[in-house]
């Protein structure tokens, strides 16, 4: 597959659907049912792509082996539109959506199951696209899909393909970070630019056509965490307190969910944030806040003050972080909220908003 620079639409002329599965250019209801239909498109499709020997026992479960200790465990729906941008697809998505949440939470993402609900009439190339994205993925952040599930619902009853991906994880021995352990006096670390994802999808949408691309920032995490934690691992204990992925509600949403979480305040720079010009420019034309636009592929870090430069230095040398910043620190102060200072040296609260600003952003 490859992408339309203009539009970033999928460009599917050369794709050869694998038989017996070309006698059906489009999904139909049989493909659900459970019957012969849905069995080749597990045999010809599903399977190949996502091939592991959990997976190929075609069973009600996958039986796995972890090693000993502590598991975590994700679940996430995405519901992205268009299904194809500039930077990926709703496949990538739904594989690296749930890679970081598991990440970011400590642990190491192992397995991944994967849901579809699929649209009658959904053209089968688009999804092989997306399976495909997903194999990719999976294989890039080092997990395997080993159990899934397919539904269809009726034309006019769906938008497409739907994906829903649970994910397990095992916990790294002697790391406890979560949303209650930031504390007054962590550097707040941001791994990159912020509103990649959210714009790339809106420009799609609306048309905006700016000198550079805007693309997604979609990327599994767990390499770059990975080796934060380890750079902030002493025997005195990690350094680094807390990790969310700042996806819907953007980074604003993260950071007063973690103040409240922690009963701490959040005190940002404004003139840190990095905010890349045409993103920028897009917000500005839509009347948004780069703030509370979506990211895929960023992580927010609560780090204690004396291993602050340590952790971005490790940041910025891995290909996923060589824009991260620091760009404030969590305070006794204002509790349960964030405040930044503007330009003008000013500080203005930034709340939580009420409702989500970017529908079926992921």
């Amino acid at each position: 597959m490859k992408l339309i620079e203009d539009k970033g639409a999928p460009d599917f002329s050369g794709w050869t659907c694998p038989l017996p599965l070309v006698g059906y250019p489009t999904i139909v209801m049989g493909h659900g049912g459970g019957g012969k239909l849905g069995n080749e498109l597990v045999e010809h499709l599903f399977l190949p792509a996502f091939r592991n020997r959990a997976l190929e026992n075609l069973g009600d479960a996958a039986v796995l082996d972890l090693p000993a200790g502590r598991l975590a465990m994700s679940t996430d729906s995405f519901v992205v539109q268009p299904l194809f941008f500039p930077g990926g697809s709703i496949g990538e998505l739904a594989v690296n959506g749930t890679v970081n949440d598991l990440a970011v939470s400590g642990a190491l993402p192992k397995f991944l199951s994967a849901s579809f609900i699929l649209e009658e009439g959904f053209p089968l190339a688009q999804l092989a696209a997306i399976v495909e994205a997903m194999a990719r993925a999976a294989a890039a952040a080092g997990v395997q899909i080993v159990t899934g599930d397919t539904k269809v619902v009726e034309r006019g009853h769906g938008d497409g393909c739907y994906i829903t991906t649970a994910g397990i994880g095992v916990l790294r021995e002697g790391i406890e970070v979560g949303p209650r352990r930031a504390r007054a006096g962590d550097a707040i670390l941001v791994s990159g630019t912020i509103g990649d994802h959210g714009m790339a999808i809106m420009s799609v949408r609306e048309g905006l056509e700016f000198e550079s691309q805007i693309r997604s920032d979609c990327a599994a995490l767990n390499g770059m965490i990975a080796e934060v934690l380890d750079a902030a691992a002493s025997p005195q204990g990690c350094a680094v307190h807390a990790m969310r992925d700042p996806t819907r509600g953007g980074l604003a949403s993260t950071l007063n969910e973690i103040a409240q979480a922690s009963g701490v305040g959040m005190a940002i720079d404004e003139a840190r944030l990095p905010v890349r010009v045409e993103v920028q420019s897009a917000c500005e034309l839509l009347g948004l806040d780069p703030v509370y636009v979506a990211n895929e592929g960023k992580a927010v870090f609560f780090v204690a003050a004396e291993a602050a430069e340590r952790v971005l230095e490790v940041l910025r040398a891995h290909p996923l972080g060589r824009d991260a910043a620091r760009i404030g620190q969590v305070t006794a102060e204002h509790k349960g909220m964030l405040v930044a200072r503007t330009a003008m040296g000013a500080n203005r609260v930034i709340p939580t908003q009420i409702g989500e600003q970017l529908p079926r952003i992921c």
